[in-house]
C-alpha cells in the first residue's frame, strides 16, 4: 500500500462523483455517490436496526448487476425519499436499467437517524428529502466537503459530533480503493479514558492530528461512557467502499463484508442492536474479474480505508447542537 491519491476521497476511484445537500434549519442532509457509468454493486448489513432501499436487489442471486448511484441520507425512514429525487434526475438524462421501452434508474439507499438532534425544528409540510436528493445529484463532483456536510449534518459519534468522512488508497498493483462514510454511531470512535482513536495506528502520516498518548492504566472493557444512549434505531454508520478493480456482484459482496471489519476496528461497540450499520461496495472496473487472492487483499485494504474514513469524519466535524467535536475534547485546534 502507498499514500492516498491526491484528494484522499472516494472520488479518486475513476468513474465516481459525490454530491451533497443540506437542510440547515432541519439539521439534516443527503449524500449521493454517482456512478458516471453503471457500476457493479452489492451490500452487507450488520446493524440490528437498519433502514434501507433496494438492498435485496444487490444480492448476488438477484437479476440486476449494476447501479446508477448510492444514496446515504439523514432523516430516518423519511430520508429514503432522497433516492426518489436522485431517480428523477437520472431519468431525465436517460439513465437506468432497460425494461422494454423504458429505463428505471437503480439507486439503493441507506439512512441514519437524526430526527432528534438538539435544536432541530420539525419540518412543516412535505419532508425535504426528495428535493435534497435531486439537489445533491446536481452538485455531484470530484471534490466535496467532509464533516457536517450532506448526510453528516445531524450525525453524532457516541458523545461527539459525527459527520461525513472519506479516504482513498493506491494499491501496489496500481488499482485505487476509496471509502465514504456517514458516522452516526452509538459506539465511540475514541477511547473513553483518553480520547485516542481506536484505529489511530491505521492513520497515514499527516492524516489526523497528533493523538493523545495511551494511559498507563488498563482500559475497562465495560466502560461505555463515550457512547451514545442505547435507543433502538437511533444510531447508524452507513458507508460505501469502491474500487476500479473489476469485480462481479459476489466479489462486491465479499468486499463489503470485509470492509465491515474496518468499521468494527474504528468504532466500539459496532453492529449493535441499536445501529443500522450498512456498507455498500462498488466496482467501476472493466475486464476479467479478480481472483480470490486479489479479492482477499482488496478486502483487507477496504477495511483499512474505511477505518481511516471514519476517523476523518470525526476530526473534520464541527461542533453543533451542544455536541463537541473531537478537537474541543481531545485534539488540537485546526490550523
Amino acid at each position: 500500500m502507498s499514500a492516498p491519491d491526491p484528494r484522499n476521497l472516494i472520488t479518486d476511484v475513476p468513474g465516481l462523483l459525490v454530491g451533497q445537500a443540506e437542510d440547515a434549519a432541519g439539521i439534516t442532509g443527503t449524500t449521493v455517490v454517482l456512478c458516471e457509468k453503471p457500476a457493479v454493486a452489492s451490500v452487507d448489513v450488520r446493524g440490528g436496526a437498519p433502514g434501507s432501499r433496494e438492498t435485496e436487489l444487490l444480492d448476488p442471486a438477484a437479476l440486476v448487476e449494476r447501479v446508477d448511484a448510492i444514496v446515504l441520507s439523514g432523516g430516518s425512514a423519511f430520508g429514503l425519499d432522497a433516492a426518489a429525487g436522485v431517480m428523477d434526475g437520472l431519468a431525465v438524462i436517460g439513465r437506468g436499467f432497460a425494461m422494454r421501452n423504458v429505463r428505471v434508474p437503480i439507486v439503493p439507499a441507506a439512512i441514519l437517524f437524526d430526527l432528534a438532534f438538539p435544536g432541530r425544528p420539525p419540518w412543516i409540510g412535505e419532508p425535504p428529502y426528495r428535493t435534497l436528493g435531486r439537489l445533491a445529484l446536481d452538485r455531484a463532483a470530484a471534490d466535496f466537503a467532509l464533516g457536517n456536510a450532506g448526510a453528516g449534518r445531524g450525525a453524532k459519534a457516541g458523545q461527539l459530533k459525527g459527520g461525513i468522512g472519506s479516504a482513498s488508497l493506491r494499491l501496489a498493483n496500481g488499482a485505487t480503493l476509496g471509502a465514504l462514510v456517514a458516522v452516526n454511531s452509538g459506539g465511540s470512535a475514541v477511547r473513553p479514558d483518553c480520547g485516542r482513536f481506536w484505529a489511530a495506528e491505521l492513520a497515514l502520516p499527516g492524516e489526523i492530528d497528533p493523538q493523545p498518548p495511551l494511559p498507563a492504566t488498563p482500559l475497562d472493557a465495560e466502560d461505555f461512557s463515550a457512547c451514545a444512549q442505547s435507543i433502538p434505531g437511533a444510531n447508524t454508520t452507513i458507508a460505501v467502499v469502491a474500487t476500479d478493480m473489476p469485480l462481479d456482484k459476489g466479489g462486491c459482496r465479499r468486499l463489503a463484508i470485509m470492509a465491515q471489519d474496518g468499521l468494527a476496528q474504528a468504532i466500539r461497540p459496532a453492529h449493535t442492536p441499536f445501529d443500522g450499520d450498512t456498507v455498500f461496495a462498488l466496482s467501476t472496473g472493466a475486464g476479467p474479474v479478480v481472483g480470490p487472492d486479489q479479492l482477499a487483499r482488496l478486502g483487507s485494504a477496504a477495511a483499512f480505508c474505511l477505518a481511516r474514513a471514519i476517523m476523518r469524519a470525526v476530526t473534520e466535524a464541527e461542533p453543533l447542537g451542544g455536541f463537541a467535536n473531537w478537537r474541543q475534547r481531545w485534539g488540537q485546534p485546526r490550523r
